[in-house]
């Protein structure tokens, strides 16, 4: 193996930037050259191919977003697409990529591999923390802390003024952010993926809550499963107390990455230059109980029910709390 492209795909998460120059100067260190792709798989399809250095990725460890830019491509999605891609990857001469994203990511790399025999390691980049074979992906834990800084000021009007909050926060499928936003941030309830929620049960729990002295409120609401604003409104009509609606929306991806997701990332990037040169290809590499894990593709996008157990342990314990 002498030469590699990185990529960034799907959603932007805190830690992709850390993640891109620990590909980027640990390939260098290891005698492999690196291309840079832009726009992910669209960029792949482009041939929107930089060269990269050492020099390349100075001062990215602190910043947000991703300079190799990223982007959801309807082409790729189509066989002609992903051979244009794979066009691209002879025509540079690349041996290996490394794919820093998620799922619909590492989706895109395992189809690649199997119609094309594209070889590729996939790092996890996601704010949402939803893949097999890895306790945490890049960005999540900066993600829950944007979310609980806003929340705890929140807080503070929630107070004053005695009222209910709302707060949605990101997560269409999984319910990492919104079950530790709750948690952290001393919510009185969750709604959340895969869980039924009981918008009457909450207005009983609210008007004893007020009985018992409890004059403010905050719900926590993961976007894959209900939206604030329709919270807000049902809890309204059936207790005729104020309820406020607050949409969080994408300040949760973006952000200077904090310390563990800069690590993480950092550590993951070693990681994945290191596995490609063994010749491993279709899998990602992960952190799994403090050690690194390599996980085929298939399996890394499929459900966790470990994590799922640890969302509801976290909900009860979050009501408890919150009595």
């Amino acid at each position: 193996m002498k030469r590699i492209g990185v990529l960034t795909s799907g959603g932007d998460a805190p830690g992709m930037n850390a993640a891109v120059r620990s590909v980027v100067r640990c390939a260098i260190h290891h005698k492999l050259e690196v291309k840079g792709i832009m726009r992910g798989y669209e960029g792949l399809i482009n041939n929107e191919v930089v060269g990269m250095g050492a020099r390349s990725v100075s001062n990215i460890l602190t910043r947000g977003g991703t300079v190799l830019k990223t982007a959801r491509s309807k082409e790729f999605m189509k066989k002609s697409g992903r051979k244009k891609a794979y066009e691209t990857v002879k025509k540079n001469g690349l041996d290996g990529l490394v794919i820093i994203g998620g799922n619909g990511s590492f989706r895109g790399a395992h189809v690649l591999w199997k119609e094309f025999k594209v070889p590729s390691i996939g790092v996890p980049g996601t704010i949402d923390n939803d893949i097999s074979g890895s306790d945490y992906t890049i960005g999540a834990h900066t993600a829950v802390n944007t979310a609980l800084d806003a929340i705890d000021k929140i807080r503070d009007t929630v107070t004053s003024m005695e009222r209910i909050y709302i707060v949605e926060v990101m997560g269409r499928e999984d319910p990492f952010i919104a079950t530790r936003v709750g948690l952290a941030g001393g919510a009185e309830d969750v709604v959340f993926p895969y869980t039924k929620y009981d918008v009457d049960k909450m207005c009983v729990d609210i008007i004893k809550g007020r009985k018992k002295g409890k004059v403010s409120w905050i719900i926590v609401v993961s976007e894959g499963t209900a939206r604030a604003n329709d919270v807000a409104e049902a809890i309204n009509k059936k207790t005729g107390f104020s309820v406020r609606p607050v949409v969080l929306g994408h300040i949760q991806r973006g952000g200077s990455p904090e310390a563990f997701d800069r690590i993480l990332a950092s550590v993951l990037g070693l990681y994945a230059v290191l596995e490609l040169r063994k010749g491993r290809t279709d899998a990602m590499v992960g952190l799994v109980s403090h050690g690194i894990k390599v996980t085929p593709y298939e399996e890394a996008c499929k459900m966790d029910k470990t994590k799922r157990l640890v969302d509801k342990e976290m909900y009860k314990l979050m009501r408890i709390l919150a009595e």
